[in-house]
């Protein structure tokens, strides 16, 4: 296991307090708290930007992956992309990029105008389902895309939306983790990012069995559902593990780990791990988990993407009662 980096302190946070102001590291341009600039009103640089990596062929879900972005599977009657985009949507993201295949075109076109099926709805008197439509619709230009020609990992994946990301901060969502979470998953992590001005990935304990999955955490000091990340790991053996907090699919990130994805350097796996360039960060930048106020629901498996159709289907109330009975007939 390579050597853990040690991070910085833990940046106080003071939120509510009245004359607190933000300011630019001139030397990396991240953001950090400071209280001693009394004239200035500058404010970290706001999150707006999300990388949602949707290139992989869902190998796992065939036949139905054939003809059909994993991506478009739908949990109910709404599709994973698109509880990921409203998700990020409600932290406040405004411009999405999506990095593709080779015929995933479908994943742009969700979010498209559909004329004639709007068309239809109005001749045919459906308003809900109209209005439904209209408030997903993203206003133009908040979507772009771009190929991954070779699946050489996700550090690669998010590489490859280096034009896009620029020198600002950004999300990243896999659509795969499925979020429940009165608060949205990353609305969390980007108030995270607001309070503390650097890093910041979703984290949550697995059975110690389970690690050798996931990116792992060196945890350090803790504050209620923040911690501290004094290192990372990618997909350790149990017995190497520094904690069983695993990151899950949701990040905020400074623009700085381009840099170090940019190298190509190949990690677990013979793949370009993000992991690896993320803990490149620590040390030189804020790097936190956080203890995320929700449910995940692993939709790149079989058994989790059925569990996700029962929860979410039991979370609404025109379901719910529909469900439960469902249910009765198999317990």
């Amino acid at each position: 296991m390579p050597a853990l980096a040690r991070s910085p302190p833990l940046l106080k946070r003071q939120g509510g307090i009245p004359g607190r102001r933000w300011t630019l590291n001139p030397v990396r341009g991240t953001p950090f708290a400071t209280d001693s600039f009394r004239g200035l009103s500058l404010v970290p640089k706001p999150l707006r930007k999300a990388v949602l990596p949707v290139a992989g062929l869902g190998t796992r879900f065939l036949p139905a992956t054939k003809q059909l972005a994993k991506e478009m599977l739908p949990v109910v009657d709404k599709p994973l992309i698109q509880y990921a985009v409203e998700e990020a949507r409600a932290a406040g993201i405004e411009q999405f990029c999506f990095v593709t295949g080779r015929g995933k075109t479908m994943l742009v076109d969700q979010f498209d105008v559909a004329y004639e099926l709007e068309r239809t709805l109005v001749e045919r008197n459906k308003q809900k389902e109209l209005a439904m439509l209209q408030a997903q619709a993203l206003p133009p230009g908040s979507i772009i895309s771009t190929r991954q020609q070779v699946p050489l990992g996700l550090g690669h994946a998010i590489w490859c939306a280096r034009a896009f990301i620029g020198d600002d901060p950004f999300a990243i969502l896999l659509p795969d983790d499925l979020m429940l979470c009165e608060v949205s998953c990353t609305k969390q992590l980007a108030e995270a990012y607001e309070a503390t001005g650097g890093n910041v990935v979703a984290i949550e304990e697995v059975p110690m069995e389970h690690v050798s999955r996931y990116g792992v955490i060196a945890p350090g000091a803790t504050r209620g559902n923040l911690v501290e990340v004094t290192g990372l790991v990618e997909k350790p053996p149990a017995e190497k593990a520094p904690s069983n907090l695993t990151v899950i699919g949701r990040y905020v990130l400074m623009p700085e780990v381009i840099g170090h994805l940019s190298k190509m350097e190949k990690g677990a796996g013979g793949e370009i791990q993000l992991t690896d360039s993320m803990a490149k960060l620590i040390g030189s930048q804020p790097f936190h988990g956080v203890r995320y106020e929700g449910r995940r629901f692993d939709c790149g498996d079989k058994a989790g993407y059925l569990e996700a159709q029962v929860a979410f289907a039991l979370a609404r109330e025109d379901m719910a009662p529909a469900m439960q009975k469902i249910l009765k007939k198999y317990a």
